[in-house]
């Protein structure tokens, strides 16, 4: 699927879900996504080689994978990487946004509403309950932006408090 917004200024945006066989995609979503890992919201560190050399082709082992790229003039801009789940208690699945990416030059242009958009519409055709995702407590500006488009922290009960995201690491062997 492909949206396409009229010319903003000097440049047209496109919204496309991505093709992962597709080299320009491919690099696009290699290096939007380093780009994020450099920034100290994604680590501050360049993505591992290894990362680098077979994130594509271990995304086209999952059917659950979803990647929406926002095009500014043509060249990859934005990148939402989104993940089915499945919600035992709606006995539904759901969609996790799992990276948003603007690079910077492009901030300010509406890409990630527009990526949230299209997450949405992909959400609803998947007939999914919801859609999730994790943001840092430091990332007032992603807050913001995903408050915005609806999000909230998650609770079940306002006594018992927010979910918490937790974490283990596994040594890799």
């Amino acid at each position: 699927m492909t949206s396409s917004q009229p010319a903003r200024g000097n440049f047209t945006i496109q919204i496309v879900r991505a093709d992962l066989d597709s080299p320009e995609h491919a690099l696009g979503i290699i290096t939007l996504l380093d780009q994020y890992a450099r920034d100290p919201m994604g680590g501050g560190a360049p993505l591992a080689a290894s990362t680098r050399e077979n994130l594509i082709s271990e995304l086209r082992k999952r059917d659950t994978a979803h990647v929406i790229l926002a095009l500014v003039d043509g060249q990859p801009a934005g990148l939402t990487n989104c993940f089915e789940g499945f919600s035992t208690f709606a006995c539904r699945p759901l969609l996790n946004i799992h990276d948003v990416v603007v690079a910077a030059q492009h901030r300010g242009k509406g890409l990630s509403r527009m990526m949230f958009e299209e997450a949405e519409a992909l959400a609803r055709e998947l007939g999914c309950c919801k859609m999730t995702l994790e943001v840092l407590e430091g990332n007032t500006v992603a807050q913001s932006a995903y408050r915005a488009f609806g999000f909230n922290g998650y609770e079940l009960d306002p006594q018992l408090g927010k979910a918490m995201f937790w974490e283990k690491k596994l040594d890799v062997k």
